[in-house]
């Protein structure tokens, strides 16, 4: 049967994380800090270390792999980017826009999951497209409804329509497709990844519908939620900017929690809290460095891993 979430995570613990002047160019979520990268990397892992220990408090498996300095990745942080792993074994890798990402692509990675027990079966490489400058950036830009077998889409320079339709025609998914924008400086311009403005969950899908500016794709995406059965949760673009788009529904030991970092947290409404908490609890974390200097949050740090084991 088909699972839409997983109790195992691949995270990444960074050695060279600081802001990436490569991606900011359209990441509109990074911002710098007045402080040395050596400061903000050391800030980082504290954030990170502490991050994983709260999951795995709760029963959640965490694959931690350390980031390699020579690469100079400092986005490596954020591998749901580069690969996503699914049920029946197969493997997805993606095209980065930013140069310095496609170094985050490693086989030993690949080869330490099959250690952990993990069965790889088929890998389907996309990453050529990077030659032609096309891009699809994994579960950044692909919200996937493992269970209904539907790929929500926001097109950006980083997820490319051709991209994505042959991603579902390859995995058996139907596109859900449209455009996200945020106001940066007076006009509306794309979101670089979906992930940050809509989380799907089991039986429900936080989303910030006020980025979709096309009423007939609004209320394309709405029917799609609404015929799975899920309960829409609409947050603000104000709630968007404090990372509250960007969660992930996890598998604990005995309970369902969706984690997502304390600015998120405290950027919902007691109303938008009890909503969630109806259908599992909350799990934050403190992620500032990481979301002011990265631009992206705890969805982005967490690669969920689906594959079948031994």
């Amino acid at each position: 049967m088909a699972k839409q979430i997983t109790d195992t995570i691949l995270m990444i613990r960074p050695v060279a994380f600081r802001m990436n002047e490569e991606t900011a160019v359209n990441n509109f979520f990074q911002e710098d800090l007045a402080l040395k990268n050596a400061e903000i990397n050391a800030n980082a892992q504290l954030e990170f270390d502490a991050f994983v220990e709260k999951l795995r408090a709760v029963g959640v498996r965490v694959i931690v792999e350390n980031d390699i300095k020579e690469m100079d990745t400092p986005d490596s942080i954020f591998p749901n980017n580069w690969i996503s792993f699914h049920q029946n074994g197969d493997i997805g890798l993606y095209p980065m826009f930013a140069e310095n990402r496609r170094r985050e692509r490693r086989e030993e990675i690949l080869e330490r999951l099959e250690k952990e027990g993990f069965v790889i079966n088929n890998i389907y490489d996309y990453t050529s497209a990077e030659d032609e400058g096309v891009f699809l950036e994994g579960t950044g830009n692909l919200l996937l409804d493992r269970v209904n077998k539907k790929a929500y889409c926001a097109l950006s320079p980083r997820a490319h329509e051709e991209l994505l339709i042959e991603f579902c025609e390859d995995f058996e998914y139907t596109p859900v497709i449209f455009t996200a924008n945020q106001t940066v400086d007076a006009k509306r311009l794309p979101i670089y990844h979906t992930n940050v403005m809509m989380c799907l969950a089991e039986d429900f899908c936080v989303i910030c519908l006020d980025t979709i500016d096309d009423a007939k794709e609004k209320k394309n995406v709405l029917f799609h939620l609404k015929q799975d059965g899920k309960k829409v949760i609409a947050i603000t673009e104000e709630q968007m900017h404090h990372f509250a788009g960007n969660m992930l529904q996890v598998q604990g030991k005995d309970k369902k929690y969706l984690v997502m970092s304390t600015a998120a947290h405290e950027s919902l409404t007691n109303e938008q809290i009890s909503e969630i908490e109806k259908h599992c609890e909350i799990l934050s974390s403190d992620l500032t460095t990481i979301e002011t200097c990265g631009g992206g949050s705890a969805r982005c740090m967490m690669a969920e891993v689906f594959l079948p084991k031994e």
